[in-house]
C-alpha cells in the first residue's frame, strides 16, 4: 500500500541530482555505491551517480586509492538488467568488474568526497549454524562471503572455543531469510541452532601438583617430570605463566613445552570448559639425558595442569553482557520487569537524548538470557524498543543454574 505514492513524493519533493552533489562537496564524476549484489552476470556494484557522467571504461579510482577501470554499465529494474553505456547525474546503475569497492564507498574520476558515516542497527540476533551435508563446506564458507558482502547488518563469526560458525543479524526473520538464501541461491542447506554460550571456569585455591610423563618401549624411551604451582588471579587478567627453576633440573630448551602442555589443559578444564584467570608457575622437575623430548615435558605438564585444576576448586563463569535499551517511555515498566525476569541487574535509566517521551535503560544481563530478548521488548512496546548488548565481564555462576549447566556439558556416566 502506498508504494505509487512513495515514488512520487520523492520524484517531486527529494533534492535534485545538483543539490545532493553540493551538500556531499561532490565536485568531479562520482558514484556512490550503496550496495553490492552476486547476480547471473558475476558481481556488480550498485551505485548513484554525482557530479558527473560516468562512462563504461572510464579510469576510476576508489576511495582506499586503488585505481580500477569501469566494467559493463547497467540499469537494473528487480532481476532484469539493461546494459548503458554511459550514466548521468542522479542515476542509479550497476558496475561490473570493481572488485575492490565496497558499500559505503565512492568510487570517481577526481577528488572523491568524504566516506559518510553509516550507523547500521545492532546484530543482535545470532544462530548457530552447520552445513547438512559435510560436503558443502567449502561451499558454504564462499557463499556466506558472498552473502555479508551484499548485507551490511550480517556478521559471520567463529567461535573457536565451542567450534561454531555464527550468523549475526538484526533479528530472527533477517537470519531466516539468510539461510533460505543460502539455500535458494547456493544450493547450501544448512541447520541452525541456539549458539552455545561462552561459560568459562576458573580456580578458587592455590595448589602444588606434581606431573610426570614415562614411558618406556624399545630404544629411547619418554620421560618428563614437572612440579607446578596454580594460583586464581583477578577476574580478566587472563593466564599468566613463569619458571622458577634452579640448577637446571627443567632445560630451558624444554620450559615451553611445559608452557604448550598447561595450555592444552587449559581448553578444557574439569567442568567441560575453557580455563581462564590462572597463574602457572614451573618451580622444580626432573629430566633424563636420552629419553626426555619437548613431547615428554609437553605431556608432564599438561598431565600436571589437568590434576592441579581438579584439585584447585573449579568453578563456573558465565559472561555478562551490558545491555541498553530504549523505549516509549509509557513501555518502560514493562522492559525493566522483563529485564529483572532474566537475571538482569539494573544500572540505571533516564530519558533519551534527544527523544521527547523515550527513555533509556541500562542493565547487565547474563548471556545466556539474551535469546529471544529482542522479540520479548519488541512485544511490551508495541514494536517500538530496541537494545544493543556489549560483553562486560564474566561473574561467578554458583547453585543449581550452575549444576544444570555442567551436568549438560560433562554428563554422567551411566
Amino acid at each position: 500500500m502506498g508504494v505509487r505514492r512513495l515514488l512520487k513524493a520523492l520524484r517531486h519533493e527529494a533534492p535534485a541530482p545538483q543539490s545532493s552533489a553540493t551538500r556531499l562537496s561532490v565536485a568531479d564524476p562520482s558514484m556512490y555505491v550503496f550496495k553490492v549484489l552476486h547476480g547471473s552476470i558475476g558481481r556488480l556494484a550498485l551505485a548513484r551517480v554525482l557530479g558527473g557522467k560516468i562512462r563504461e571504461g572510464s579510469d576510476l579510482k576508489a576511495q582506499s586509492g586503488e585505481h580500477t577501470r569501469a566494467g559493463s554499465l547497467f540499469k537494473v529494474q528487480g532481476e532484469k538488467t539493461q546494459k548503458i553505456t554511459e550514466a548521468n547525474p542522479g542515476d542509479i546503475v550497476a558496475i561490473a568488474k570493481v572488485d575492490g569497492v565496497k558499500g559505503g564507498e565512492w568510487i570517481g574520476s577526481g577528488k572523491l568526497p568524504p566516506a559518510i558515516d553509516i550507523e547500521y542497527p545492532a546484530r543482535n540476533c545470532a544462530f548457530a549454524i552447520e552445513p547438512a551435508d559435510r560436503k558443502d563446506d567449502v561451499k558454504l564458507s564462499g557463499a556466506l562471503q558472498r552473502l555479508v558482502e551484499e548485507d551490511a547488518g550480517l556478521v559471520v563469526e567463529h567461535d573457536e572455543a565451542n567450534h561454531e560458525i555464527r550468523l549475526r543479524g538484526v533479528n530472527d526473520e533477517h537470519l531466516s531469510t539468510v539461510i533460505g538464501r543460502l539455500k535458494r541461491r547456493y544450493g547450501v542447506e544448512v541447520k541452525s541452532h541456539p549458539p552455545a554460550v561462552g561459560y568459562r571456569e576458573s580456580v578458587r585455591k592455590p595448589v602444588r601438583q606434581h606431573g610426570r610423563h614415562k614411558k618406556q618401549s624399545g630404544g629411547h624411551g619418554q620421560f618428563g617430570d614437572v612440579i607446578i604451582e596454580i594460583r586464581p588471579v583477578s577476574r580478566g587478567d587472563g593466564f599468566q605463566f613463569e619458571e622458577k627453576i634452579h640448577g637446571g633440573s627443567v632445560p630451558k630448551q624444554w620450559i615451553p613445552a611445559v608452557e604448550d602442555g598447561v595450555r592444552e589443559a587449559m581448553v578444557k578444564g574439569p567442568l567441560g570448559f575453557q580455563v581462564v584467570d590462572v597463574a602457572v608457575t614451573l618451580v622444580d622437575g626432573s629430566y633424563h639425558s636420552v629419553d626426555s623430548s619437548e613431547l615428554a615435558f609437553r605431556l608432564a605438564g599438561r598431565l600436571a595442569m589437568q590434576e592441579a585444576l581438579s584439585a584447585a576448586a573449579p568453578h563456573l563463569l558465565e559472561p555478562m553482557h551490558k545491555i541498553t535499551v530504549v523505549c516509549p517511555s509509557s513501555a518502560t515498566s514493562r522492559i525493566t520487569s522483563a529485564v529483572a525476569g532474566r537475571r538482569g541487574q539494573m544500572l540505571g535509566m533516564g530519558p533519551r537524548d534527544g527523544w521527547t517521551g523515550w527513555d533509556r535503560v541500562e542493565a547487565l544481563l547474563p548471556e545466556a538470557e539474551l535469546g529471544g530478548l529482542e522479540a520479548e521488548l519488541r512485544s511490551q512496546s508495541q514494536g517500538l524498543a530496541t537494545y544493543e548488548a556489549e560483553f562486560d565481564h564474566l561473574a561467578e555462576l554458583n547453585g543449581p543454574l550452575a549444576d544444570k549447566v555442567i551436568q549438560q556439558r560433562v554428563p554422567e556416566p551411566a
